[in-house]
């Protein structure tokens, strides 16, 4: 018997995640369908290697017309939500796109998939719902306790994807993954942002005295996971994703200017973010012994292949820098 070949639709598949997303579906033989608002942070270059292998909709998932004329033409069975409003800085300025994208977007896409029978809903979160944790790691289990505009949105789209499992069925799985970096990042986070100040000889700047302390995934083994998890996940369930290596935001930067050959008198730093959390750290035993997955990719690999990609692609992140809106 032929095995069915599944239509994933993947909302935000031009974003930084989403886009690699993308690249492995493709590579394991799903047929696939983007819908992207093409904000500031998304980009179709990021997909230049598989251009021939997807379908694209330039569309705004709050839109919930226009969302339901792609279901009805499209038809697919699975649909993976990459579509948010990720920067924390931003959160801060302005928090109403967050609301926007990020709740009332969820909603949209639950009701979407419910009226066109979606068998499968894989929702990308993050670890910032839970919260900062001082000593310790969070389980899925762990309280919702988010500290930014951006966190506290990320949290409601998760509250309202477990409603719907509990109201109306819907077959949707929860993915909290930790930070992510690697290749065609967006250059106002960290990692990408201070390579950046490299290539432009400028001062990277590190909030406070840089002890935050954040979990590093690389975007390759985060989106492999998420393959996973639609694989293997069970419908109602959440599942960490992390990575097991923390490290200081300064030792992060040091790291790159070592590898880069730039002295640490490069590193600047300013005043610190308002209620910037300490720490994360996920307990991700759930999806290693459920899932079957483990992250591949040491942190030290990982810099040295994200290094490596930032001297190839310097013109983007500057291109990107030059056209990046105000925060």
């Amino acid at each position: 018997m032929r095995k069915r070949i599944h239509k994933i639709l993947v909302t935000g598949g031009a974003g930084f995640i989403g886009s690699e997303f993308v690249r492995q579906a493709v590579k394991k033989g799903y047929k696939v369908i983007i819908v992207d608002k093409l904000t500031y942070a998304g980009d179709l270059e990021r997909l230049k290697s598989v251009s021939k292998n997807f379908i694209f909709y330039k569309a705004d998932i709050c839109d919930k017309a226009v969302l339901a004329s792609v279901f009805r033409k499209e038809k697919p069975s699975i649909v993976v939500n990459f579509a948010a409003e990720t920067h924390v800085d931003r959160s801060i300025k302005d928090a109403a796109p967050f609301m926007k994208t990020n709740v009332v977007g969820t909603q949209v896409l639950l009701d979407v998939s419910g009226e066109y029978e979606i068998k499968k809903l894989i929702h990308i979160s993050t670890d910032e719902i839970y919260g900062e944790i001082k000593k310790g790691c969070f389980s899925e289990e762990s309280p919702l306790r988010p500290n930014s505009p951006y966190a506290a949105s990320k949290a409601a789209g998760d509250m309202l994807v477990k409603s719907y499992v509990r109201t109306y069925n819907s077959p949707a799985i929860i993915v909290r993954p930790c930070n992510c970096y690697g290749p065609w990042q967006y250059p106002e986070k960290l990692i990408p942002l201070a390579m950046l100040k490299v290539f432009k000889k400028q001062k990277i700047p590190v909030y406070a005295d840089g002890r935050n302390v954040r979990e590093w995934l690389y975007v390759e083994d985060c989106a492999r996971g998420i393959l996973e998890i639609l694989r293997r996940g069970k419908t109602g369930e959440a599942y960490n994703l992390g990575s097991g290596q923390e490290r200081r935001n300064i030792d992060v930067v040091k790291k790159l200017l070592r590898l880069f050959g730039v002295s640490d008198d490069a590193i600047q730093f300013v005043k610190d973010r308002p209620g910037h959390d300490f720490r994360y750290k996920l307990n991700s035993n759930k999806t290693m012994r459920q899932i079957r997955w483990r992250p591949r990719i040491s942190f030290d690999e990982g810099m040295r292949l994200t290094a490596r990609w930032g001297r190839l692609h310097t013109r983007w992140l500057l291109k990107k820098w030059q056209d990046m809106p105000p925060a």
